[in-house]
């Protein structure tokens, strides 16, 4: 059941930007900003470029959070701010505008929140780079790129930050570049990325073409008018954008790739920026795929198809920063189910904000183990790292528990919704979508667990070289607070009632599910999910807490472990359908250019060259030999004319 609820989306109507809200230009100015003065600045900024950086976020934060309490101070929740007329060219009229509403509030705020934590957080990490001012100058373009994205008021607006973070994410992925794996990495991100892309550009166009208008404003107000057919393309060209920046199937190999740059970008790419835009630009559209039932559907399947990829491959890394990374790519499927089911888009972002808490934690936590271990990510060569690095272990916790859905930790909150929203959408899908996302959980729980345990406890596995301690507090004071937003946030945002979140989210994503008429009974349903998931901490316990982990892991012996350490065949699959044919294409037109094209130019030049050389051979310099050629010339001349006389 759908409650009742204002939705300003629908009606296109948002006010003007006033008072405080006339600024909102700051929150992209300041990070962007920074990221110049970096930038040109040169080594005379290296000493104090950093903490610029960090200062920059922190006030984009801040004004974040007093434009926040200024918006929720007002009745009209959705205000648009006009900056400038973009593109006036004849019919064609764009404006520069920035939008402010209860999604896009949510937004900066986790946006600015976290990404400022994770600058701090890399001072330590990066304190002994030699590019390190360089590295701070990309995080902040990264925020303000993200931040363009989610606060631009039109699609061509948005479009612009969503290729701002393509960019900002390629220079952070490839800041190793002289590592050959770092260069990759960023290669195929950026490639994988440009697929979604032309999807998203599509449906602008088709926006465009139908209805004249790429603004959030216009578009939404008219969306009725669409057809299901060409609302459907339009929501299936948007999916298909979302998919590749927020790593969903077929368009997920990208993500857990992405691990090769420092560990602090690894973070703010999977919590806070990068594969969050995908969950927001479904959000952002939900007048369009609320005239396309199919469209939805189409995202649910996706969500749950790649919920399962990403637990399943997850088992089988030993890798820390990759495991972590299939399992943002698992709980970024749990969003899109949740905002692809009707009335359960508020649920989806209240996933997404908390998980930018325990996914941050988590990264951050990855990240000081390594620091630790120096630079190790092989879980394997861990062990025992309880008792040297408590404030990390700690912290890693707080993330686990609210990950796996431990009571009253954050997961709990909004994993436990999502499932329950999937039962109660009806039928054979909700019965089938249900029942992927409760076995995830208790696979979640599976590959965490063994995470945990190969991580903290059991024998020290350490190399001779390596001796593990605590990070510094610039490194441990960002993974603290976060720790304790991974541990309490759920509460804060849902309690009480239907939660503060969910109901503030209304004028953005419209009504929400209603408590009553459920599937299956929520305390059934909880506790099933719980009995799940401690089935699944057990097994890896058992199998991971409580024998010794052999250093070489062990021949695998199943098809499934093969496929899950060869990422499912996904690489070989992509490579198979989106760079092959591009380069069988690009062999053929190599071939039609130097043996075609080039072929008949150099062939044309050949026959006249030969020609002419063999023809300059009459020209003797002879006048007998002249006299005789023109004597043969006439001679055929008065025989051509003599047969004509003679055939007529």
């Amino acid at each position: 059941m759908l409650s009742a609820a204002p939705f300003a989306a629908e009606s296109g109507h948002y006010v003007a930007a006033t008072g405080g809200l006339s600024h909102l230009w700051l929150l992209i100015a300041l990070p962007m900003l920074g990221s110049a003065i970096l930038l040109l600045g040169g080594r005379r900024t290296d000493r104090w470029g950093p903490n610029l950086a960090c200062a920059m976020t922190g006030a984009a934060f801040v004004y974040g959070v007093v434009a926040f309490f200024d918006l929720k101070g007002r009745t009209d929740r959705g205000v648009d701010l006009h900056l400038f007329s973009w593109i006036p060219v004849n019919g064609f009229h764009v404006d520069a505008g920035l939008l402010f509403d209860p999604l896009s509030a949510t937004f900066v705020l986790l946006i600015t929140g976290v990404g400022f934590l994770i600058h701090v957080y890399s001072l330590g990490y990066m304190a002994h780079d030699p590019r390190k001012r360089v590295f701070f100058a990309y995080l902040n373009l990264f925020v303000a790129a993200m931040l363009l994205l989610v606060l631009g008021d039109s699609f061509l607006s948005l479009y612009v930050g969503w290729e701002g973070v393509g960019l900002a994410s390629y220079l952070l992925i490839a800041f190793w570049f002289y590592k050959p794996d770092a260069a990759t990495a960023a290669k195929k991100a950026f490639i994988a990325n440009r697929v979604g892309d032309v999807g998203l550009s599509l449906a602008i166009m088709v926006m465009f073409a139908t209805l004249g208008t790429t603004s959030f404003a216009g578009v939404f107000s008219h969306a009725g008018a669409l057809t299901t057919g060409t609302a459907t393309a339009i929501g299936l060209l948007l999916l298909l954008g979302a998919c590749g920046k927020s790593g969903q199937f077929p368009l997920q190999t990208w993500l857990p790739d992405a691990m090769e740059g420092p560990t602090p970008v690894s973070a703010l790419i999977h919590a806070a920026t990068m594969v969050t835009a995908g969950v927001y630009l479904i959000a952002r559209a939900t007048p369009i795929f609320a005239v396309s039932p199919d469209a939805r559907t189409v995202v649910t399947i996706i969500g749950a198809v790649t919920i399962l990829i990403g637990c399943i491959i997850g088992c089988a890394y030993d890798d820390i920063k990759k495991v972590l990374a299939y399992s943002t790519v698992s709980q970024i499927g749990y969003m899109f189910l949740a905002v692809g089911i009707k009335g359960a888009g508020a649920i989806a972002i209240l996933h997404l904000v908390l998980h930018g808490f325990f996914k941050a934690c988590m990264f951050l936590s990855a990240g000081s183990v390594m620091n630790g271990m120096n630079d190790q990510v092989d879980m394997r060569r861990y062990g025992g790292l309880r008792t040297v690095m408590p404030v990390t272990f700690a912290c890693m916790t707080a993330g686990y528990l609210a990950i796996i859905g431990f009571p009253f930790f954050s997961g709990f909150f909004s994993k436990d919704k999502i499932i329950e929203a999937a039962y109660d959408k009806g039928g054979t899908s909700g019965y089938l979508l249900g029942t992927v996302a409760l076995v995830a959980a208790g696979i979640t729980a599976y590959y965490m667990t063994r995470m945990m345990a190969m991580t903290f406890f059991g024998e020290k596995r350490w190399t001779d070289d390596v001796h593990p301690h605590e990070s510094p507090k610039v490194m441990t004071i960002p993974m603290i607070l976060l720790a304790i937003g991974s541990a309490v946030g759920g509460a804060i945002l849902t309690l009480p009632g239907n939660g503060p979140l969910q109901t503030w989210l209304e004028s953005s994503l419209g009504a929400q599910l209603e408590k009553g008429g459920h599937t299956i009974s929520p305390g059934i349903l909880t506790a099933l999910t719980l009995l799940v998931v401690g089935g699944g901490a057990v097994a890896a316990f058992l199998q991971f807490g409580r024998r010794a982990v052999p250093v070489t892991p062990p021949v695998a012996v199943t098809p499934m472990t093969v496929a899950a350490r060869k990422n499912l065949y996904f690489d070989a699959l992509n490579e198979s359908v989106l760079m092959r044919p591009g380069q069988y294409l690009t062999r053929a037109l190599v071939f039609l250019d130097n043996r075609g094209i080039d072929g008949a130019v150099n062939g044309l030049a050949a026959a006249i060259g030969g020609g002419s050389g063999r023809l300059r051979r009459v020209q003797t310099g002879f006048v007998r030999s002249y006299a005789l050629s023109m004597f043969g010339g006439a001679a055929l001349v008065v025989a051509a004319l003599l047969a004509v006389r003679l055939g007529t």
